[in-house]
């Protein structure tokens, strides 16, 4: 058993005023029942550093249906490991049971009929298997994540932070360093290898040696992944404000290759300023925007790669109707056919929107095409015109109190609006 670094609330700068309140009220309600309550993983690492974390994430050692008891706003998925979400309007809150990492022997051992079923304190029947789940002790969740710095707990019980695997050190000395055997780590999820290179690239942190060899050894792994996961973390990369720098060192390291060889070809000044353009603009907010849509992000991508999103040519199959345009990809990654084609909207509008010759009337109709907002962002980010977009910003503001009744040429004065006469009350005449 690991004795634990224990650091109380004097010796820490983590407040429950840089704490979401609706977490707050999650981990005030399980300690209130008596269950285990923890403030879990990149939350507790970017309190730390003094940033704001993207998500309050909960551990518990209450089970999902111990925890669904007593939040009615609280719904459970996932198939193999339950986990509980807490829900406060558009906001999730995710409360995880603490869990433990299976043995090869447990992994290889047949399930038995029933196995892992637990009747609770109130008499009912837990129906989850409870072998896939493999609830644990804090520990054994602990030393179950990926990197020392993810595996930090703020206990809300007494407001201190528990360290059993060596992330409050690893902090300080700025390093990304794995737990336990990189090599074992990588090999039960390779894109834990992508992870590696995104946390060092965002916090600006050195990447363990054992971890570098690691991925020159099994960077190959990569491909098993699946597709979906892979897309999800490339279009992660791209949102966090250092895709620059994550994109260089995912080439440096050759990790591209298995995924997106011709990424890893092409790779030049011409990506490298697409990406810093991307970065420069998601710096200017506290969260990511709304505005970093996929089709946005695929193109700051793939356009300096040259890809060319012209529409193809119609071709029509024996029955002589149009025939499905092939989907595109990168490499092993799968771009959905929507993003492209809204991305080919948005490069289309480039031309009109940089002429500033457009009448007003066909301004505000380029305002009503469904990529104008994308298109403008785009603009904004690749366009490399301030003069234009300062122009169609005040064009915006302008629109807004802009009146049906008004000319829409240019210094035409508004007509002006017939005042109806008055009608004389009818009188009656007696002769």
């Amino acid at each position: 058993m690991t004795v634990p670094v224990v650091v109380p609330r004097a010796g820490h700068a983590i407040s429950r005023k840089q704490i979401d309140p609706d977490a707050l009220k999650v981990l005030y309600r399980l300690h209130q029942n008596n269950y285990a309550a923890y403030l879990v993983g990149g939350s507790v690492r970017d309190l730390l550093l003094g940033r704001r974390p993207k998500d309050f994430d909960i551990g518990t050692n209450a089970h999902p249906y111990q925890v669904k008891r007593l939040f009615r706003n609280c719904w459970i998925i996932g198939r193999r490991f339950r986990l509980a979400h807490v829900r406060f309007g558009p906001k999730t809150i995710e409360v995880a049971t603490f869990r433990r990492q299976l043995s090869a022997a447990e992994l290889s051992a047949p399930e038995e009929p029933g196995e892992g079923i637990v009747v609770d304190e109130l008499g009912d029947v837990d129906r989850m298997i409870h072998r896939d789940n493999t609830f644990g002790t804090p520990e054994e969740d602990a030393f179950r994540r990926d990197f020392t710095i993810n595996a930090l707990f703020y206990d809300i019980a007494d407001f201190s932070i528990i360290d059993f695997t060596g992330g409050l050190r690893d902090l300080e000395e700025r390093v990304i360093r794995s737990i336990g055997d990189p090599t074992e780590r990588f090999q039960e999820d390779p894109v834990r290898m992508i992870r590696a290179v995104s946390m060092a690239s965002r916090l600006d942190f050195s990447i363990d040696p054992p971890i570098d060899a690691a991925i020159a050894a099994h960077r190959g792994d990569l491909a098993r992944s699946a597709p979906a996961r892979l897309i999800e973390e490339i279009y992660k990369l791209l949102r966090a404000g250092a895709a620059e720098k994550a994109f260089r060192m995912l080439a440096e390291r050759r990790m591209l290759e298995a995924i997106a060889p011709e990424m890893q070809k092409r790779a030049s000044d011409a990506l490298w300023k697409s990406l810093a353009s991307i970065d420069r603009y998601r710096r200017q907010f506290e969260e990511t925007p709304e505005t970093l849509t996929n089709a946005l992000l695929l193109g700051t991508l793939l356009v300096p790669l040259g890809y060319d999103f012209r529409p193809p040519p119609l071709v029509l199959d024996a029955d002589g109707r149009p025939r499905k345009e092939p989907a595109l990809s990168l490499g092993l990654l799968p771009l959905a056919r929507r993003d492209v084609e809204r991305l080919r909207h948005i490069l289309s509008l480039q031309r009109r929107l940089i002429d500033l010759h457009l009448s007003p009337r066909a301004r505000r109709a380029l305002m009503h095409r469904g990529p104008f907002r994308e298109a403008l962002t785009w603009l904004e980010i690749h366009g490399h015109a301030p003069e234009v977009l300062e122009h169609w910003r005040g064009f915006i503001e302008a629109a807004k109190t802009f009146e049906p009744g008004e000319e829409d040429a240019e210094g035409a004065r508004p007509r002006r609006r017939r005042r109806r006469r008055r009608r004389r009350p009818f009188r009656q005449t007696t002769s």
